[in-house]
Formats: structure tokens, C-alpha cells, sequence
């Protein structure tokens, strides 16, 4: 593969010779060490994210449902509802009336609809995966997601939160929207091109620890089960990194109309970027 057609793409493609050139190889050194700017630049102003807030893999997957379209606050309080009443599990969803769900789900707003949808996933897991998360969380993360997005009501964002959080699969919609902004990825880079990139570019850096140093910085709730789960200090940074991606996403990287100027990763803009997305 050409090293043109690479920089077209970007950095962690390997040429089908199984050999990639010295200038193949400085371009994924260069968009690994932007991708660990990012991760210490947003870790170093926000601090952990602590994030799933749940105590077990359908908790996130509940609550990943019940959060569309509503506050957190109102997520917790439906959630308390479910928890209270035992029917805080695939079969508790399972075998309740779908009546008394919408009641539980009532304090997260369109409730008739999050009832419905939290029924049909729990059908679908009984039908594709015999009742099992672990069964289900073993497939393979991008023919998940897109069996996961086939769901009514389960967009991109909801389906890369039960992957991420409830199935430590490393995903997020937010990272290529980031990436592409900062010039580390384009639109041509697959999806598993930029989880070797992210899982690369990750792969020596620290778990975030001591205080933010942002006032501003976005809610961060406390630790949980889920968050502080036993796994890998790897698998931890990644998921720190994409709560952190998925933090930046909602409350600064939008789709239109980004506020670059109050980001914590302005600083990484180019003078390009800054006139192109600030202005100046």
C-alpha cells in the first residue's frame, strides 16, 4: 500500500505486504501519540468518569434505555423503581406485566415507549442468546452493534453505551466525530481501524486520579459496581477514555455548532481548525 493512499485513510492500516514503510509507520506513531494528547488533556481537566453509575451489566443496559430523551435524575428515580419492586433483571423485565413496567418507568418520560423497548431487548436476548448477557456480550462488537441498532428504539448511542459499559466492548460514537475534528482520523477509516488506533494509542497510559482541575467540568458521578469492576488497567484506561470522548461529545464536539472555544482540547486545534470551528 502506498503511503499516499494510507494518509488518505489513516494511521493504523497495515499494508497487505505485512510490511509497512518508514513513512507508514511515522503516520501511526502520529495519530497514536494525538490520540494519548486527548486522553491526557481531557483526563488531566476532567478526572475519572466513573462511568457506568450501575451495579451490574443489565443495570447499564436499563438505564442506558431509560436515559434517552431525559435527565439522569429522572433515569434514577425509575431506576430506584425497578430496583424497589425486584424487577431490576432480565427476568424481572421479563415476567412483569408490561402495565406495571410503564408505571416503574413513569419518572423517565415516555414511559409506554421505554416499557416497550426495554421488553422487546429482553426478548431478543431470550431469543438470540438463551436469556445470557455473557453469551450475548462474547459476539463480536460490530455485528453486536448492528444487531443491537436492528432493536426499535436503540440508536448509536444507546448501542455503544451497553457495549462499552455493560460489555467492556471498546466502542463509542463520539470518537470518530472527535478524531476526524482533530484531524487524527477521516471519513475513510473504518470502524476497527480506529479501535486499533484507540486501543494502540492507550495502550501505556494511566487511570486518571486526583481532583479535575476544571470547575466547569461535566457531572461525574460517583464510583460504581460497574465502573470499578475487576478488569485489565488497559481495559480500565479505554474505559475512561471513552466516557471521557462521550463527555466532550454531548457537551462540546456537537454535530453542528461546536463550542471549541470552552473545550479542554482547544488547545490541540491547529490554527486551521480554529478558524474553521472558532473563528479565529
Amino acid at each position: 500500500m502506498e503511503a499516499a493512499t494510507e494518509r488518505q485513510a489513516f494511521a493504523p492500516v497495515r499494508p497487505s505486504s505485512g510490511t509497512k514503510s518508514k513513512t507508514a509507520r511515522a503516520i501511526s506513531r502520529g495519530a497514536r501519540e494525538r490520540v494519548r494528547q486527548i486522553y491526557r488533556k481531557l483526563a488531566q481537566a476532567w478526572g475519572p468518569q466513573h462511568w457506568w453509575p450501575a451495579e451490574t451489566p443489565f443495570e447499564v443496559i436499563a438505564s442506558a434505555l431509560l436515559t434517552q430523551n431525559t435527565s439522569w435524575t429522572n433515569v434514577e428515580r425509575a431506576m430506584a423503581n425497578l430496583r424497589s419492586a425486584g424487577v431490576l433483571s432480565l427476568e424481572g423485565i421479563r415476567n412483569i406485566s408490561l402495565a406495571e413496567l410503564e408505571s416503574l418507568v413513569r419518572p423517565s418520560g415516555y414511559f409506554r415507549q421505554k416499557a416497550q423497548r426495554l421488553k422487546a431487548l429482553v426478548s431478543f436476548i431470550d431469543a438470540n442468546y438463551n436469556g445470557s448477557l455473557e453469551r450475548m456480550f462474547a459476539t463480536p462488537t460490530e455485528e453486536l452493534r448492528e444487531e443491537l441498532l436492528s432493536q426499535k428504539g436503540i440508536g448509536p448511542e444507546t448501542a455503544d453505551s451497553i457495549l462499552l459499559y455493560a460489555g467492556l466492548h471498546p466502542v463509542d460514537a463520539y470518537a470518530r466525530r472527535i478524531l476526524e475534528r482533530h484531524e487524527v482520523v477521516n471519513a475513510s477509516a473504518k470502524y476497527d481501524d480506529i479501535r486499533l488506533l484507540m486501543e494502540g494509542g492507550l495502550e501505556q497510559e494511566d487511570i486518571p486520579t486526583g481532583t479535575a482541575l476544571e470547575t466547569s467540568r461535566p457531572v461525574v458521578h460517583s464510583p460504581s459496581a460497574m465502573s470499578t469492576a475487576q478488569q485489565s488497567q488497559r481495559a480500565r484506561v479505554y474505559n475512561e477514555m471513552h466516557g471521557l470522548l462521550v463527555q466532550a461529545g454531548k457537551h462540546y464536539c456537537h454535530k453542528r455548532q461546536p463550542h471549541c472555544d470552552i473545550c479542554a482540547l482547544k488547545d490541540l486545534l491547529t490554527a486551521k481548525q480554529r478558524v474553521r470551528f472558532m473563528g479565529h
